[in-house]
């Protein structure tokens, strides 16, 4: 019998720590949180339910208390603690050593009710010598650190639920506000409107390939008659133009070209010569920002994705706790590194001394050290038995910890000046003498273009007055680009920059505006919608302060204070809310004030008419001859792309009718040039008895001016038959789909390479390309299987979908509820989930205007489009996935056990505090109000 029980969050953490601990020890999990604010009015209890305050979960009338619920499904877990408690002679609160996890651990405190000693304990890796360590230093909950969490979770709460609603009136519903959310897409959106405002500008230089003594090597022009050429950085973003003063040579395309015939044939020597040493030393370790960052960079992984799969490594024993922003490594860490170093490379690439990191983000204060491989032997992914994903982001995280205590990189910088009559060119190039931490981590980089700095990009031996040859020049042509947007990794770097949010939070942050809506992932960019400038200018006209980046940035700091102990928690939420200028006022005062067609209008300069938000999506609005026309404006022209050219277009299309490019050969039907929800497509001839006409999108890259009948008349051809399958005889064609060209057979489909034509790919290498596995992102790379199931035998894998985690067994797919927990989901609910899915995808779903087409794929089963209007892509999954367990949770969320917190900062017997905490570490997903992490 298990006389010590000790409680961690997720099954994959208390098998690994289970293997750790002595006989007489029971680990168990809490599958994340335990209770929460109430998420729905049916989790609120009948005691409560008639109370004003009861909706919002937080009684801003009596201190703040909030109320706390056990969701339904969390009841069965709290039962089998309470069971298993009950047998056991002390209890062991072992969730994460950061500010939610220490409140996980107080709520299990709580809710449990222990009557036998209680003890804490925290360590930063899950290994045998780190598990033993915290088992000698127990200690017991830490209640400043979960007063700051609680604090947090009811500042999310007061901003989600209060401002939320003011949204849904005034410009659509579905909205949502929150205290870290909205400050970030208003960065977001403050971009875009920097491309908008921004004016490009046009010049022109020359490139030049040389040789000397038969070694090939370039040079760009930099002055002609003693004045420097202008390049990009010569230019005001504002006017395009040259900025004033500037005293430089703006070439055009004729003048470089007379340039580049004046002197082709003229004498080519070398001039001035240096060679400059350099020294480049190795990052720091990962925090759980610049992780984030790193692996969008070099894996394409979100920082959701990031999270998830560190989340598994560190439970798995196999990396330190994910959730840090601290840069320093143990002295333990240091030698496990350079003894690694000394085997794998040699002594010469150790640094001189172990190398100290000093962390540079604001209020850092998440946990102690950095992300690093677990244990004292730093084992190479090669021995840990990883595959994919994950194999991938512990590799990074093993060469960057790896290369942190290597020597430097000494590398030489050449360069020269060569002369081609009054015109100076500059060759530039890099030598790598002593490669250093190099071998192991080159750290990467937000510009694609850059060049990694491990590579020598050599120069001939160059001296002066020696002779060159002039292969041949370049006149190039250059326009100056707009600010970049928005990757994850940028904006996750501005964050942190701008002491926004903390690093357990980025993650769930950009999930969120992400699954809202105010931002799309498009190329790796974020790109804000026509809503978020319209939610964002709500909130800078009415709720400033929720926008402002030094607001947020001080908020965390108070947080940080109360985490310390040095500021009281209630006078900060009393202030933030009841001040004088706080959020209740604030939002009593501007809900008469604002004009619900107004603020679901964004203005765009430049633009004739006025951009709305309306109930089906954006649109524009212009007067024409006295009339007001309305057209819709496609997803794929976002706000900051969008053109007088584009507006004109799409009302020409809503008026005239779509724009004739001519008319085909053979039918003389007219070939008609169209705008969609998904960007421009061409169109032969008119419906006909309800049947559809051959339709085809345009090709990635292509716009209105570039469709020409000829290229047209290419993509009508589509798809186009290419035989009878040797095995079914069904026909095997190709054609071009919203995500490029593809060859398909029988419902399948698979994506053309770089390499294949889509109007010239021939039978046999259709075949070739269907015969291959199908690679999408859900099947190359599921998070984890779950395990068998009982009816076949066949796997039922987790996958990370665009709505939020799901199942897949066979062709079904199931999506999980908001309260279930990826990481602790067992194959019996997995089983449960897909059961009432497979049940629900027998009937098919009916509109009101007729019956329901195929809009997009949810395993085998078809979300439903009516005659109405479409249904956003996936949620046909959601609502599916969740059907058969909504009317239980609906039922049994009225019995759900509550508990106000007690007033006063300690008065239990362990450790007691009050507070609301966040969800996210139970699910990863918000409720619908706006909450956060």
């Amino acid at each position: 019998m298990a006389k010590v029980l000790v409680v961690v969050e997720s099954p994959t953490k208390a098998r690994t720590i289970s293997g750790f601990l002595p006989a007489g020890y029971q680990v168990a999990a809490s599958m994340g949180h335990i209770r929460d604010l109430p998420e729905k009015a049916s989790e609120i209890p009948e005691a409560q339910r008639g109370a004003d305050w009861a909706r919002l979960g937080v009684n801003v009338k009596d201190d703040f208390q909030p109320l706390y619920v056990v969701p339904a499904s969390k009841k069965k877990v709290v039962t089998e603690l309470r069971g298993k408690l009950r047998d056991a002679e002390r209890l062991i609160l072992a969730t994460d050593e950061d500010r939610e996890g220490e409140s996980i651990g107080w709520h299990l405190f709580e809710v449990l009710k222990p009557k036998v000693p209680v003890e804490r304990i925290v360590f930063h890796e899950i290994t045998p010598e780190a598990i033993r360590d915290a088992l000698r230093h127990p200690r017991q909950v830490d209640l400043n650190l979960v007063r700051a969490q609680e604090t947090r979770r009811i500042l999310d709460r007061l901003v989600g639920y209060t401002v939320s609603p003011v949204l849904w009136k005034k410009i659509a519903s579905g909205l949502s506000a929150g205290r870290v959310q909205s400050v970030a897409v208003a960065l977001i959106v403050e971009r875009e409107k920097e491309r908008r405002a921004f004016r490009s500008g046009s010049y022109w230089d020359l490139k030049a390939h040389l040789l000397r003594a038969q070694e090939p090597f370039t040079a760009q022009l930099q002055s002609v008659g003693g004045k420097r050429v202008a390049t990009g950085r010569d230019f005001d973003e504002s006017t395009g133009r040259l900025i004033e003063g500037r005293g430089v040579l703006l070439l055009d395309e004729d003048a470089a070209r007379a340039l580049r015939a004046r002197i082709e044939n003229t004498a080519w020597t070398v001039g001035e010569t240096e060679e400059k040493p350099a020294i480049r030393r190795p990052a720091a370790p990962f925090t759980t920002s610049t992780l984030q960052q790193e692996a969008n960079r070099k894996l394409r992984l979100s920082a959701r994705e990031t999270m998830r799969i560190a989340q598994r490594l560190y439970e798995e024993g196999l990396i330190t706790y994910m959730r840090t922003d601290s840069v320093n490594l143990s002295g333990q860490a240091i030698g496990a590194a350079r003894d690694r170093i000394r085997r794998q490379y040699g002594e010469e690439y150790l640094s001189a001394a172990p190398r100290q990191y000093t962390t540079q983000a604001k209020g850092a204060q998440e946990a102690h050290e950095a992300i690093r491989p677990a244990g004292t032997e730093m084992r190479p992914v090669a021995e840990t038995g990883l595959s994919g994903r994950e194999a991938q982001l512990y590799e990074m995280i093993w060469k960057r910890t790896i290369a942190s205590q290597m020597a430097d990189a000494r590398l030489t910088q050449i360069s020269a000046l060569i002369h081609a009559d009054d015109a100076v060119f500059r060759a530039a190039g890099r030598r790598v003498d002593f490669p250093g931490f190099f071998r192991a981590y080159v750290e990467g980089s937000d510009d694609p273009e850059a060049a990694l700095e491990d590579r020598d990009e050599p120069l001939p031996r160059l001296k002066k007055g020696d002779s060159v040859e002039a292969r041949s020049i370049e006149a190039i042509g250059h326009e100056t680009q707009p600010p970049a947007r928005f990757t994850e990794a940028s904006l996750v770097k501005m964050l942190e920059n701008e002491g926004i949010g903390r690093p357990s939070t980025y993650a769930s942050i950009i999930g969120t505006i992400i699954d809202r809506g105010y931002v799309e992932l498009q190329a790796n960019q974020l790109v804000p919608t026509y809503t978020a400038f319209a939610v964002t200018g709500l909130l800078e006209n009415h709720f400033r302060s929720l926008v402002d980046t030094r607001f947020t940035a001080r908020m965390e700091e108070e947080l940080d204070e109360i985490a310390r102990g040095d500021a009281a928690w209630l006078p900060y939420l009393q202030h933030f809310f009841n001040g004088p200028e706080g959020l209740e006022r604030q939002t009593s005062e501007v809900d008469a004030r604002i004009d619900p067609r107004e603020a679901s209008t964004v203005r765009l300069e430049g633009i004739p008419g006025t951009v709305r938000i309306g109930k089906f999506g954006p649109y524009v609005e212009v007067e024409r001859d006295g009339a007001m026309v309305t057209a819709s404006i496609p997803a794929t022209i976002p706000p900051g792309d969008l053109t007088g050219e584009d507006v004109d277009r799409l009302l020409r299309e809503k008026t005239l009718g779509p724009e004739v490019i001519g008319h085909h050969p053979t039918s003389g039907e007219p070939v008609f040039l169209r705008t969609g929800r998904f960007g421009l497509y061409v169109q032969l001839g008119e419906p006909v008895d309800d049947g559809k006409p051959r339709r085809a999108s345009l090709p990635k890259g292509a716009g209105a001016d570039d469709v020409t009948l000829e290229m047209a008349l290419r993509l009508l051809s589509l798809p186009r038959m290419l035989g009878k399958h040797p095995v079914t005889g069904k026909p095997v064609e190709a054609g071009i789909g919203r995500f490029g060209p593809f060859v398909v057979h029988d419902g399948e489909f698979r994506s053309l390479t770089k390499g294949d034509d889509v109007y010239t790919i021939g039978f046999e290498r259709a075949l070739e390309i269907l015969s291959q596995p199908k690679r999408t992102r859900s099947t190359v790379e599921p998070i984890r299987e779950i395990g068998k199931h009982p009816a076949d035998g066949e796997p039922i894998s987790l996958f990370a979908g665009r709505y939020g985690p799901y199942v897949k067994h066979g062709d079904v797919n199931a999506s999980l509820p908001r309260e279930m927990d990826p990481d602790a989901l067992s194959v019996a609910e997995a089983v449960e989930l897909l059961a009432a899915r497979a049940a629900t995808a027998k009937k098919p779903a009916r509109g009101r205007g007729g019956r329901a087409s195929g809009a997009g794929k949810t395993g085998a089963v078809k979300a439903g489009t009516t005659r109405a209007g479409k249904a956003k892509s996936g949620s046909g999954t959601r609502a599916a996935g969740t059907a058969a367990a909504a009317t239980k949770k609906a039922t049994a969320g009225k019995s759900a056990a509550a508990t106000k917190s007690p007033k006063g900062s300690a008065r239990s017997t362990a450790a007691k505090s009050s507070g609301g905490t966040g969800a996210g570490r139970s699910s990863g997903r918000k409720g619908t109000a706006g909450g956060e992490a």
